[in-house]
C-alpha cells in the first residue's frame, strides 16, 4: 500500500511542533549556554527529540515517496524537517537557523581553533602522542611535522614536567623554523586503576590464574594467606562500592571476573574468562569496573598539581576518564583559578558512565565557546565490550555532529589502518 501523504505530513508536523518548543521548554538550561553555542545546543536537543522517537516507519514512507528520509540530518535536524514539510505544502514564516552549512562551518571553525589549520596534504588533523625518544632522534619532530602532525599530544601520566617542557620547546622551535603550525595538547592522567598484588606473586609482580578460580579484591593483605591471590585497585573506596554480580575486567579486558561475595576484608571474585596468553595477572595492569558506580573523582590530586604547568603550555587540555557534567565543571573551575584565559578542554570518552551521560557532557561543554571530544577507543572498548565499540563510536560521532563539535578518533588508529 502506498504511504498516505496526509499521515506523513501529520507525523512530521508533530515532530516539528515538539522541536519548535525547545527554546521554551529548556529555557533555563539554554540560558547557561555560551551565546556562540546556543544554536548548536538547540540543535542537539532537537536531534535528541528525533532519536527518542520511533521514526522507522516514517523514514520508510518518506523514502518511498521520494522525500528526505531524515538520514544524515544530525547537524540541521529541525531545518530538515521544515524543508521536507515545505515539499508537502506546509509554509513557515521563519526557519530554524541550524542549516547543514551552519553546522559544517561551526565544526570547521572550532576544529581550526583546537587543531590549527589542516595540513595541506591531509583532509583532517593528525594528533601524535609524543615519546621522549623523539628528542634523541635529530629529525624526528621535523619528520612528524612535515608528514602531517598538527597536534602534539603529551600524556601527563608519564615522565615529568622537565621532560614535557623539553619536548614542547623542541616542537615550538621546529614549528617556527618550518612555518608549520602545531598545537600542544596536554592530557591529564586521570584516575587510572591498576593492579597491586598484595599476597601471592607480589615478589615477582605476576601470579598465575585459571578460569573458575577465586581471587580477592582488598585494600589490605591482612586476613589472607600467602597462597591467596589478592589484588588491590590502588584507590581507596573502590571495593566498598562494589555489588554482587558486577563485572571486573583486568589487563585491558583480557581477564574477566565477577563479584561473588562481599566481606568486611574484601570482595571475592570468580575468574569467568581468561583470554590472556600466559594466564597471569601482572602488577600495574589496568582494572575496569564497567558496572559499578565508583566514588572516585575524575580529577585527581596529581592532575590538579599538573594544572599550573598545563595552563602555561597547553593549547588544549585532555580530560581523561571524565564521567559526568559536574566533572567538567570542576576542571574548568580549577583552571580558572589560575587565569581567566582557560584553554579549550577535550573530553576523553572512555567509560560507560561517560557514554550514558554524553548529552549532558556536551551541554556542559557548550557553556564555553570551544571544546572537543576524543573517542578513546582502548579503554572504552573494555568498558562497553569490544563487540559494541563500532556502534558506540558511531553514536558518539552523530551526537557530536548534532552539537557541531569536532571529534578525535583515537587509540592505535594508524597501526590498524
Amino acid at each position: 500500500m502506498d504511504p498516505n501523504l496526509e499521515e506523513i505530513t501529520s507525523t512530521l508536523i508533530a515532530l516539528e511542533s515538539e522541536m519548535s518548543s525547545v527554546s521554551r521548554e529548556f529555557a533555563e538550561m539554554l540560558s547557561q549556554i555560551h551565546p556562540d553555542r546556543l544554536v548548536s545546543a538547540e540543535n542537539l536537543l532537537k536531534y535528541l527529540i528525533l532519536r527518542k522517537t520511533d521514526i522507522q516507519q516514517l523514514q520508510d514512507d518518506l523514502h518511498f515517496v521520494g522525500l528526505s528520509s531524515l538520514a544524515s540530518c544530525e547537524s540541521h535536524t529541525h531545518f530538515q524537517i521544515q524543508s521536507t514539510l515545505e515539499r508537502l505544502g506546509v509554509e513557515f514564516s521563519t526557519k530554524d537557523q541550524s542549516t547543514s552549512h551552519y553546522g559544517r562551518d561551526r565544526i570547521s571553525h572550532t576544529s581550526e581553533i583546537l587543531f590549527g589549520n589542516t595540513h595541506q596534504e591531509w583532509p583532517s588533523s593528525i594528533m601524535v602522542t609524543m615519546d621522549p625518544a623523539f628528542l634523541e632522534r635529530e629529525d624526528a619532530i621535523l619528520d612528524l611535522l612535515r608528514n602531517g602532525m598538527a597536534v602534539a599530544r603529551i600524556n601527563c601520566a608519564h615522565d615529568n614536567e622537565e621532560v614535557w617542557e623539553e619536548m614542547i620547546l623542541k616542537i615550538r622551535q621546529v614549528s617556527v623554523q618550518e612555518n608549520i603550525e602545531c598545537k600542544i595538547h596536554l592530557d591529564l592522567a586521570g584516575p587510572k586503576l591498576r593492579v597491586v598484588l598484595l599476597r601471592k606473586g607480589r615478589e615477582n609482580g605476576k601470579v598465575k590464574i585459571e578460569q573458575g578460580q577465586t581471587i580477592w579484591l582488598a585494600e589490605s593483605p591482612e586476613k589472607f594467606s600467602n597462597k591467596d591471590v589478592v589484588i588491590s585497585p590502588g584507590e581507596p573506596g573502590v571495593i566498598s562500592a562494589l555489588k554482587v554480580g558486577e563485572r571486573v575486567f583486568i589487563d585491558d579486558g583480557l581477564i574477566m571476573a565477577k563479584v561473588e561475595e562481599l566481606h568486611e576484608h574484601g570482595a571475592r571474585l570468580i575468574i569467568e574468562r581468561d583470554s590472556s596468553k600466559k594466564s597471569k595477572i601482572k602488577a600495574e595492569k589496568g582494572i575496569n569496573f564497567p558496572d559499578s558506580d565508583l566514588p572516585i573523582s575524575s580529577l585527581t590530586d596529581y592532575d590538579i598539581a599538573c594544572l599550573p604547568f598545563v595552563m602555561s603550555h597547553a593549547d588544549t587540555v585532555g580530560f581523561s576518564f571524565v564521567r559526568k557534567a559536574s566533572d567538567l565543571k570542576k576542571l574548568r573551575e580549577e583552571l580558572a583559578s589560575f587565569s581567566t584565559d582557560v584553554p579549550p578542554v577535550i573530553l576523553k570518552i572512555e567509560t560507560k558512565e561517560a557514554v550514558d551521560n554524553f548529552p549532558h557532557l556536551l551541554l556542559e561543554g557548550m557553556k564555553h565557546p570551544h571544546f572537543g571530544v576524543m573517542i578513546a577507543r582502548g579503554d572504552l572498548a573494555v568498558e562497553i565490550g569490544f563487540e559494541r565499540l563500532v556502534e558506540i563510536q558511531e553514536e558518539i560521532s552523530w551526537l557530536c555532529e548534532a552539537a557541531h563539535t569536532p571529534v578525535i578518533w583515537a587509540t592505535q588508529v594508524l597501526e590498524s589502518l
